[in-house]
């Protein structure tokens, strides 16, 4: 009957092709994470990190893909800068290391959560109610700005500490790794939905970027 009728067919291959695309590219997302799980938990174990809190990390920094590369560089599971990955190879005297090493996941995971629980126990020992939530703004923006936003806030309070942030990026960064810290924390993984809104983020930020670049 349908095929008989070209029109109607055709509208709804148009109507149900978005919901096809965001179905598959969940699945493709549940697959990725279940694939690198175990190293996510190694790397997690190994640096005393809570293991959901990792895992919303890379959720967020790259979509669980192995060969991400961010727009200043950055690359593989957690996003992780030249700089950094230096400074990793540096203190553990790895001379052998090549920035293409972000590339390998256990390598990534393994630098991404050594920057990480640093700037958590630096917070920690500075005296902050939530660490974490300093850690990962440090981890986005840099411990200078990190600073600068603490600076606001005497009490180190992680609720006036994401107030004084002003950058609206790191703002909705930290936020969105809480929110999926707490779902990842109960057991359950987040459905097509939460795929839909973290794209929808991603491109806010992206034109966030554009504006302030046209400034």
């Amino acid at each position: 009957m349908l095929l008989a009728r070209p029109r109607i067919l055709a509208a709804l291959v148009i109507i149900l092709a978005p919901f096809l695309i965001i179905g598959l590219s969940w699945l493709g997302e549940v697959h990725r994470s279940q694939k690198v799980g175990p190293l996510i938990a190694e790397a997690a174990a190994k640096q005393g990190l809570p293991l959901p809190l990792v895992k919303a990390v890379v959720w967020r920094e790259s979509d669980f893909e192995v060969r991400a590369v961010g727009a200043a560089g950055e690359r593989g599971l957690m996003q992780v800068t030249p700089g950094a990955a230096q400074d990793w190879a540096r203190i553990h005297r790895i001379r052998s290391f090549r920035e293409t090493d972000l590339f390998d996941p256990r390598t990534n995971l393994e630098v991404g959560t050594w920057y990480l629980s640093r700037a958590i126990r630096r917070w920690q020992e500075d005296g902050a109610d939530r660490p974490e939530v300093f850690g990962l703004a440090e981890y986005n923006a840099g411990i200078t700005r990190a600073r600068r936003w603490a600076a606001s806030t005497p009490g180190l309070r992680a609720d006036e500490f994401l107030a004084a942030i002003d950058f609206p990026t790191t703002k909705a960064y930290v936020r969105s790794i809480l929110r999926r810290n707490e779902l990842y924390a109960t057991g359950r993984d987040p459905g097509p939905g939460e795929w839909v809104g973290r794209r929808l983020a991603l491109q806010k930020e992206k034109w966030i970027r554009k504006q302030k670049e046209s400034r």
